[in-house]
């Protein structure tokens, strides 16, 4: 493939329907419609249906799939690739949240938290990530050392990676009124998105209140982890849909998790989905650390669920929803890489993404840039919008999820990227 300033193409190439504003090939039954794609400029200058007689050519990609560029909408850059000084000693929520508050305290200096950034910005980009929203631990102190380096590091990045922050405190530190009112005005010189972890305290509604009363006063969207357990008790989700609604919330509301909806009764669950559908929320499961973390068992026996929450449901109700990458190689997962290819390999398995396929692509790509409030060129192929694309060897979706794909091409405004994987030992300065 020959990338040039002046525009190149990309001949035969496999498109899902879900990433084209208006696919025009046949698509066959997982989606897939044969194209020939024209870059000029570094922008997509044409999409039209393969020619079924097209001869081979330098630029026939003989029907491998070519995607957009992923968006993923729930990390924490943060806490990433703290594991070798920090590990989980038993693999459960507890000890995730125990061992990240100890590391944390001891150090996350700001030249500590800029490293560990810089280092997952450079595995999304390399994997062929284009828009990243990260949480920021913004308990004090914390606060003023993390949002200084996510400004800075959106400034660095910009142009290559779009990079969101949303602040991350437990709610019961809403509770300090003067204390929070302090964050959201911090928060809000940053451009970044109010949110906290919503549990099952007594005083939750009045916390809620208070975080969308904020939210509406600075025009802040929100985020929140919400249910992260098992606990067929725990229904923070209905409660953050029934706070938006008595605040007629207008901006975008991201809940992340909402593990235990899968374990209540169905009653519960269809008022909760009701509930959601009805007002401007999207939900992100993140399939991979939620594997790991839930139903943790510490007696020897097996893991009996999947902990993850009912997307089919959801999106049959019209709900926006997603998949993205949670943690990467801290207490709370062990694992990962900031892979959004890994995350949709893995939640097709776990979350069974397939059998149809559907629209189901759109949880790493359309669906959640909506979330993260992008615009329409995120997460789709479209003629004029920048030629950010990944080119891949597979040419079906069983190929395509079978393997890594570790020799995938990754396409920025119409030119190949330097796609090297920072080695790991550029942090060991950091864990002795």
């Amino acid at each position: 493939m020959v990338t040039r300033n002046f525009g190149f193409s990309l001949s035969r190439v496999r498109l899902h329907a879900s990433w084209l504003a208006a696919p025009s090939a046949s698509h066959d039954t997982d989606g897939f419609g044969l194209y020939d794609i024209e870059i000029v400029d570094g922008r997509i200058g044409s999409i039209v249906p393969a020619a079924a007689d097209v001869r081979r050519a330098e630029n026939d990609m003989a029907g491998r799939i070519v995607s957009p560029c992923f968006t993923d909408c729930h990390t924490h850059l943060d806490k990433g690739h703290i594991w070798p000084r920090r590990a989980n000693p038993d693999g459960t929520f507890m000890g995730a949240l125990e061992s990240v508050g100890e590391d944390r305290v001891a150090h996350w200096s700001a030249v500590d938290v800029e490293a560990r950034m810089e280092f997952g910005l450079k595995c999304a980009w390399a994997h062929g990530t284009r828009a990243v929203r990260t949480h920021l631990d913004s308990i004090s102190p914390q606060d003023a050392i993390s949002w200084p380096v996510f400004e800075a590091m959106r400034e660095r990045w910009a142009g290559r990676i779009e990079l969101q922050g949303a602040c991350l405190l437990g709610i019961e530190g809403v509770r300090d009124a003067d204390w929070f009112a302090t964050l959201a005005s911090r928060v809000a010189a940053a451009g970044g998105m109010l949110g906290a972890v919503a549990y099952m305290v007594p005083d939750l509604d009045a916390l809620l209140d208070r975080i969308f009363a904020a939210a509406i006063e600075h025009g802040l969207d929100l985020d929140f982890h919400a249910d992260e357990t098992g606990d067929v008790d725990a229904r923070a989700l209905r409660h953050i849909a029934d706070a938006a609604a008595r605040h007629g919330f207008e901006g975008q509301i991201l809940v992340g998790h909402c593990c235990s909806l899968a374990r209540q009764p169905d009653d519960e669950v269809l008022a909760t989905l009701d509930a959601v559908a009805a007002q401007t929320i999207s939900v992100v499961s993140l399939p991979l650390c939620n594997l790991y973390l839930q139903d943790r068992r510490t007696d020897g026996t097996t893991p009996r669920w999947r902990g993850v929450t009912l997307l089919h449901e959801m999106a049959a109700r019209g709900i926006n929803v997603a998949v993205a990458s949670d943690n990467t190689r801290d207490p709370f997962y062990a694992y990962g890489d900031l892979d959004m290819l890994e995350v949709y390999r893995m939640a097709t398995r776990i979350c069974h993404f397939d059998h149809p396929v559907g629209d189901w692509p759109k949880t790493v790509f359309a669906n959640p840039a909506a979330a993260m409030g992008l615009d329409a060129a995120h997460g789709r192929i479209a003629v004029g919008e920048p030629a950010d694309l990944i080119l891949y060897e597979g040419r079906s979706w069983t190929e395509l999820l079978s393997r890594p794909e570790a020799n995938r091409m990754v396409i920025r405004n119409g030119a190949l990227i330097d796609r090297t994987i920072p080695a790991y030992d550029e942090l060991d300065h950091l864990m002795e």
